[in-house]
């Protein structure tokens, strides 16, 4: 909401029109044309007859302006102190790589800092945002999701050996409750999920690899219709619980496992069947999260889990004797 007012669209068309009535006379058409151009088709509706019935004082009749300079829109104070503060967010550093540069920034106070609000139910082993090789394979793997490439990972799976794959990325993810990035791509046999904070190398592929080749310029070209192969790919699981929707326990659950595909059915009676899922890798810290919601959910699939649980509680039950 900050920007919304200085900074909507019909600020900027009203400054394009403003810019083209400086250097001649604008006529009504060019004026309906810089509208849908900078704002929406039906904006034309309020800003035309505003500036043409004189409302807003800016075009005289025959259009032209009285302003002389073309019109500029400075940042404001709180608009300053605003993105000095979302500049300290360790992951801004992700999306480029020198810190905001804007007139005035420097020196302005930042509406808040990190120290001013507490977050609770996160865990404390989030990703290394500060870190320049996770930094550099994060904004290399944005690269590949937008031109479409395949990338070479190494990475680190959660028992310490190092693992190759090669994959195509399609998306990034992230979990707030875990303070990590994960991505996502196309393997082998089916997707791929990938920890970023696991990745310790990170480049293209440069040779022909399933359906895609990479040229020399580093750019993706389909070559013919193969099935896309992956290296040593992270298993996929699934686990899937019945839930008593009690105390908003649907949403909790569906907010709680959001960074993970899920499936959800309603059941009837205010119960719900939900299948989630999860890298095999990561199934005790799945099977700690379930049992964090206690007797409102039941594990029912598949029967390795449920046997799981019932070790978990059982190893729960001795040592509270």
């Amino acid at each position: 909401m900050i920007f919304s007012e200085l900074y909507s669209a019909y600020y900027n068309a009203v400054a394009a029109i403003l810019k083209a009535a400086i250097d001649h006379p604008l006529q009504g058409e060019e004026l309906r044309e810089i509208v849908r151009q900078h704002a929406f088709g039906e904006s034309i509706l309020q800003v035309e007859p505003a500036l043409r019935e004189g409302r807003w004082q800016l075009l005289r009749p025959d259009g032209t302006t009285p302003v002389r300079k073309e019109p500029s829109m400075p940042l404001t104070l709180l608009q300053k102190r605003w993105l000095k503060a979302i500049s300290l967010d360790p992951r801004i550093r992700l999306f480029q790589e020198e810190p905001l540069d804007l007139p005035g920034l420097s020196q302005a106070e930042p509406l808040f800092t990190p120290k001013d609000y507490v977050i609770f139910d996160r865990y404390l082993d989030g990703d290394a945002y500060e870190d320049e090789t996770y930094q550099a394979n994060f904004r290399l793997l944005v690269d590949a999701i937008h031109c479409q490439y395949p990338v070479s990972i190494e990475m680190e799976s959660g028992k310490g050996r190092r693992v190759h794959t090669v994959l195509l990325p399609r998306y990034l993810e992230y979990s707030e409750k875990d303070d990590k990035f994960r991505l996502v791509g196309s393997g082998r046999r089916s997707r791929v999920t990938v920890n970023l904070g696991r990745i310790r190398k990170c480049e293209k592929y440069r040779k022909v690899y399933g359906a895609f080749s990479t040229k020399p310029t580093g750019e993706a070209d389909l070559q013919r219709e193969m099935p896309f192969q992956a290296e040593a790919a992270p298993h996929t699981e699934n686990v899937t619980f019945e839930l008593t929707d009690q105390r908003n326990a649907l949403e909790r659950v569906l907010l709680h496992f959001a960074h993970l595909e899920k499936r959800a059915e309603e059941l009837g009676g205010n119960r719900y069947r939900v299948t989630i899922d999860y890298d095999r890798e990561d199934e005790t810290e799945i099977l700690i999260r379930i049992l964090s919601f206690g007797p409102m959910v039941k594990v029912v699939a598949p029967r390795h889990f449920v046997e799981l649980i019932k070790e978990r509680l059982r190893s729960q039950r001795s040592w509270e004797r």
